[in-house]
C-alpha cells in the first residue's frame, strides 16, 4: 500500500514538474529588440554619456519580475533606487518601457514620473502616489497615471526597461505632459541616465482570455 501511495506522489511531483517546464517561456531574443529605437535612452541621450546606477529590491538586472509586481497578481510598484546625479541636477524623471511589445510605431509605455526632488535617490515599493512635488506623468492609456506593472502575453518574456534621467531643469507642473511632450520637455536637459532591465512573462495561473461570441 504505501509503495503504491509512494508511487503515485512521485507520479504526481514529476506530472508538476513538466507542466512547469512546458508553461516556462524563453528568454527574449538578444539579437531582437523591436521597440529599442524608441527607447527614451535611446532618444534622449545625457550629455557627457554619464551614467547613473539603477537596481531594484525586486529584481536583478535582466532578471524575472515577479508575478505580484505584474498586472497579473496585484500590480504593486517594485521599488527602485539610483545613485545621486551629477551637480546641476535639478529633478529626475523616471520611464518604463517594454520594448518587446510595439504598438502605434511605439515601445509599449508603462509608467512616467517626473519632477522628483534633487535630494530623492529611492522609490518605496508599493508607491501609490508621487513623492511631495512629484508627478506621474502619461503611459499608453492617458496622461497622469500610476504604475501600471506588466502583462507580458505567451511567447518569449518581454524586456521592461525602467529607466532614471537626472535632469539641469524641473518641468512644468502644468498642464499633464502627453508622451510627445514629456520627450520634448527632457531633450537637451539629460545630465546623466541609467536603467535596470526585468523580464516579464505570462502568468501561467491566469484564466485565458474569454473567447469573443
Amino acid at each position: 500500500m504505501k509503495t503504491r501511495y509512494h508511487a503515485a506522489v512521485l507520479t504526481a511531483i514529476l506530472s508538476l514538474a513538466a507542466a512547469s517546464a512546458a508553461v516556462a517561456q524563453a528568454p527574449p531574443p538578444a539579437a531582437v529588440e523591436p521597440g529599442i529605437g524608441y527607447l527614451a535612452l535611446t532618444l534622449l541621450p545625457a550629455k557627457g554619456d554619464a551614467k547613473l546606477k539603477v537596481t531594484s529590491p525586486a529584481f536583478a538586472d535582466m532578471a524575472d519580475i515577479p508575478f505580484e509586481n505584474t498586472q497579473y497578481r496585484g500590480n504593486i510598484f517594485p521599488g527602485l533606487g539610483w545613485s545621486k546625479g551629477p551637480a546641476g541636477t535639478k529633478s529626475y524623471a523616471v520611464i518604463m518601457q517594454d520594448t518587446d511589445g510595439v504598438r502605434n510605431s511605439d515601445a509599449i509605455l508603462h509608467w512616467t514620473m517626473y519632477n522628483i526632488a534633487p535630494t530623492t535617490t529611492k522609490l518605496d515599493a508599493g508607491l501609490t502616489t508621487p513623492p511631495a512635488g512629484a508627478q506621474f506623468g502619461p503611459n499608453i492609456r492617458a496622461l497622469t497615471q500610476s504604475y501600471m506593472g506588466p502583462r507580458t502575453p505567451p511567447g518569449p518574456k518581454h524586456r521592461y526597461h525602467m529607466q532614471v534621467f537626472a535632469l539641469d531643469t524641473r518641468l512644468a507642473d502644468a498642464p499633464p505632459l502627453t508622451w510627445d511632450g514629456l520627450k520634448a520637455a527632457l531633450a537637451g536637459h539629460v545630465l546623466a541616465s541609467g536603467q535596470v532591465v526585468g523580464l516579464g512573462q505570462a502568468d501561467p495561473t491566469a484564466a485565458a482570455p474569454a473567447t469573443p461570441k
